[in-house]
């Protein structure tokens, strides 16, 4: 399996490459800027991209979903977000952008396959109102894409419009606190952790 971490974007977001493996097709989560970037991961492996997940509808997450031509998938809640630049903070910067890709909704629990690959949604809202993690089954388990719900000592922001901390709280100690102590985070932005050193050392928790 092919997994892959780029920073991009003055928000330094975490974009994840994921694959079966070199010459196949690749998954690509939160594309949120630095297209060029994330294409050199791509031809390292020679992989094609087969679709995008949006952890989240922020535009610091979706800045390049229109750049590699395939479907993004996003919580149905997060639509809105995707297709209006206020809602997304693009505007504030003085760079409006809406996603003109075709967008796919998905829903809690859904899992999204690629060749032998297999992510579960976890709907995690509260720093946006379709904010989701992704658990992945296969071929390995024990790692979780967390986006901006759960970071390495921290949690997602909550002052957002349409954030809600104690939803947000809510929702990570019931869906992935619950999870092997053993599985890996990677997050939306700063360094991987796992689910036993966030139970044991969040100051959230």
């Amino acid at each position: 399996m092919i997994l892959e971490a780029v920073s991009v974007g003055p928000m330094e977001v975490n974009c994840y490459i994921l694959a079966s493996g070199p010459g196949s097709k690749a998954i690509i989560i939160d594309p949120g800027a630095e297209t060029r970037k994330i294409r050199k991961v791509l031809d390292k492996y020679n992989l094609k991209p087969a679709f995008i997940i949006n952890t989240h509808g922020h535009y610091d997450h979706i800045g390049s979903d229109d750049e590699f031509a395939v479907d993004v998938y996003v919580h149905a809640k997060e639509i809105a977000l995707l297709k209006d630049p206020v809602q997304n903070f693009s505007a504030i910067f003085a760079l409006p952008f809406q996603v003109n890709a075709e967008i796919k909704p998905v829903e809690d629990s859904q899992v999204i396959k690629l060749d032998d690959l297999e992510l579960k949604v976890l709907h995690i809202p509260g720093h946006s109102p379709g904010g989701i993690a992704l658990v992945l089954l296969k071929p390995q388990n024990k790692i979780v894409f967390t986006g901006d719900t759960l970071f390495c000592a921290s949690v997602g922001r909550t002052d957002f419009p349409g954030g809600d901390g104690e939803l947000l709280l809510e929702g990570i100690k019931e869906k992935l606190l619950s999870l092997s102590e053993e599985t890996i985070i990677y997050p939306g932005h700063g360094a991987a952790s796992t689910i036993g050193e966030e139970k044991r050392n969040n100051p959230f928790f």
